[in-house]
C-alpha cells in the first residue's frame, strides 16, 4: 500500500475520532499543559478555558435563539422579521444587546436593593450550571455526575428562587403577582416534567446522562421505549413549555394584565440577564429532551441499511445533538405562536387534573413494560 494512502487513512481515522470522541482533544490539551507547567497551574488554565467556553456558548446560543424566534414568528405571520441591521437582519440581535448594555441601571425607592440585584445573577447561575451538565457529544461534558439528571432538576429550582426574589424585592404589585404566578406554574409543571424524566431513567436503568445516551446506541428511546416513551416525550414537551414560561403558558408576563411581569422594574444589563436566561432555558429543556428521548449525539440508524448508516456515521455528534435541540425548540416556539394564552386557573387545572395523573399512570406502565420486557 502506498504511503499517501496510509497517511490519508490515518488522517481520516483521527478526524473521525475527534468528531465522535472529544476526549481525544481534551486529553491532548491536558498533556500539552502538563508538559511545561505544574499540575495546579494546568488545572487553573483549564478552568479558565472552560469558563470562557461556557460563557461564550451561553451568549452565542441566547443571541441565536432571540433571532431564531423572531424570524420564526415573522414567517408564521407572513412577515419578514428584522431586516435592517446586517444582511437579512442577522446583526439585529447584536444591536439590541449593545443597546441593553448601555442602558442605565435605575435605582428604585422602596426596593430591597441586595435581593433586587441578586435575583438576575441567581437565574444566570442556574442556567449556566445546567448548560455545563449537558453532554454535547461523547467527551463534551463539563460536569458528569452519576446522578446528572437529578442534579439538573435540583439546579433548575434555583431559577424559580431568582424569579420569586425579583418579584418580591421590586416592591411592585404587578411584579409580585407575576412572580407568584411563575412560582406556582413552574413548581406545578416541574412535577410532570420530573416524572416524565424518571420514566426514561427507569427504562435506561441509570441517572448518568452520558450512560443514558449510550444506552440508545441500539435505537433512540422514543422508538425502543414503545408507547410509554412516546407519552413521556409528549408530557415532557408540554411541561417544558410551561416550565420556561413560554406561550400559551406565559401568564407570568401577561402584558395586558401585568405590564411585563416579574422583571417590570429591571433595566439595562439586569433586564438583559432575564432576557438571555429565558432563551437559554429554552435550549436547555430542548437539549434534555434530545438526550432523554432522541439519542443525544447518537446518529439515526435503520437496521439493514448499512450504506445509509455509514453515511450517518460521518455526521459529527455535536451536529446531531444541536440539530435535535433546535427541532424541539422549533416545536415549543410553534406552540407559542399558534395557541392563545390560557387563564391561570385553566393552566393549573390542566396540570393537576390531567397531566399529573397521566404522567403517574405512564410511569407505572413503563415500570410494567420494563419488568416484562415489552419493549424493543
Amino acid at each position: 500500500m502506498c504511503p499517501e494512502r496510509n497517511i490519508s487513512n490515518l488522517i481520516s481515522t483521527v478526524i473521525k475520532e475527534i468528531m465522535f470522541d472529544f476526549s481525544v482533544v481534551t486529553n491532548w490539551i491536558n498533556n500539552l499543559l502538563l508538559s511545561f507547567m505544574p499540575e495546579w497551574a494546568a488545572v487553573l488554565v483549564e478552568c479558565i478555558l472552560i469558563g470562557v467556553c461556557v460563557l461564550g456558548a451561553y451568549t452565542v446560543l441566547a443571541l441565536f435563539y432571540i433571532l431564531y424566534e423572531r424570524k420564526l414568528c415573522a414567517w408564521f405571520q407572513c412577515r419578514l422579521g428584522p431586516m435592517r441591521v446586517g444582511k437579512w437582519g442577522l446583526l439585529q440581535v447584536f444591536a439590541d444587546m449593545f443597546k441593553i448594555l448601555i442602558k442605565e441601571l435605575i435605582p428604585l425607592k422602596g426596593t430591597d436593593k441586595f435581593l433586587f440585584k441578586l435575583a438576575p445573577y441567581l437565574i444566570i447561575a442556574s442556567s449556566v450550571t445546567m448548560l455545563a451538565c449537558l453532554p454535547w457529544g461523547k467527551g463534551m461534558q463539563i460536569i458528569n455526575y452519576n446522578i446528572g439528571i437529578f442534579f439538573i432538576l435540583a439546579v433548575s429550582s434555583v431559577g424559580i428562587l431568582g424569579i420569586l426574589l425579583a418579584g418580591w424585592a421590586s416592591n411592585n404589585k404587578y411584579t409580585l403577582i407575576g412572580a407568584m404566578r411563575s412560582g406556582a406554574q413552574m413548581i406545578s409543571y416541574e412535577l410532570s416534567l420530573g416524572i416524565a424524566i424518571i420514566t426514561m431513567v427507569l427504562f435506561a436503568g441509570t441517572m448518568n446522562i452520558t450512560e443514558i445516551v449510550e444506552e440508545q446506541t441500539r435505537g433512540w428511546f422514543i422508538f425502543t421505549g414503545h408507547i410509554p416513551a412516546i407519552i413521556a416525550c409528549l408530557i415532557y414537551v408540554i411541561a417544558a413549555t410551561a416550565e420556561t414560561n413560554r406561550g400559551p403558558f406565559d401568564l407570568p408576563e401577561a402584558e395586558h394584565e401585568l405590564t411585563a411581569g416579574y422583571h417590570t422594574e429591571y433595566s439595562g444589563i439586569h433586564f438583559g440577564f432575564f432576557y438571555l436566561a429565558e432563551y437559554l432555558n429554552l435550549f436547555i429543556v430542548s437539549g434534555i429532551c434530545s438526550l432523554m428521548f432522541l439519542g443525544g449525539w447518537m446518529p439515526f440508524y435503520v437496521n439493514g441499511w448499512d450504506g445509509f448508516n455509514a453515511i450517518m456515521d460521518y455526521i459529527p455528534g455535536i451536529v446531531w445533538f444541536v440539530g435535535k435541540a433546535f427541532f424541539i425548540s422549533f416545536v415549543i416556539i410553534w406552540f407559542k405562536w399558534t395557541f392563545p394564552r390560557v387563564r391561570i386557573d385553566q393552566m393549573l387545572a390542566f396540570e393537576w387534573k390531567y397531566l399529573m395523573p397521566i404522567s403517574l399512570a405512564n410511569l407505572v406502565l413503563m415500570a410494567l413494560c420494563t419488568t416484562m420486557g415489552w419493549h424493543f
